[in-house]
């Protein structure tokens, strides 16, 4: 459900709820809220802003995760392993670096060595 932001139409004559923007989640399809739930006094729905995260990746990434999926499905566990380590160890990955060790399991060795 989204979350929408609502302030009062005259400030002046605001609770403390309504005086500054407060935030409300209801479904897309109900009509906004009219009155304050707290004053009930007149308030109005305001766009707010959006505030997002675009997280980039490096190619590479994408290209050895790729490499160690393959190794895996083949069933070349040191191969994925070494990969897998190598990489974790660049980026500083500790689920990566977790994912390789599980891998050098698989291949028969020991991890606590690895």
């Amino acid at each position: 459900m989204p979350i929408y932001e609502y302030e009062s139409v005259d400030s002046t004559d605001a609770c403390p709820k309504c005086e500054k923007r407060f935030e409300v989640i209801h479904g897309v399809s109900e009509e906004p809220l009219s009155q304050c739930p707290h004053c009930q006094r007149e308030v109005r729905r305001v766009i707010s802003w959006c505030r997002a995260c675009i997280a980039e990746s490096d190619e590479s990434h994408g290209r050895i995760e790729s490499q160690i999926k393959e190794h895996e499905a083949g069933g070349r566990w040191s191969h994925a392993a070494e990969l897998a380590d190598k990489h974790a160890e660049q980026i500083n990955d500790p689920g990566l670096k977790a994912r390789a060790l599980d891998n050098y399991k698989k291949a028969g060795y020991d991890p606590d060595s690895a």
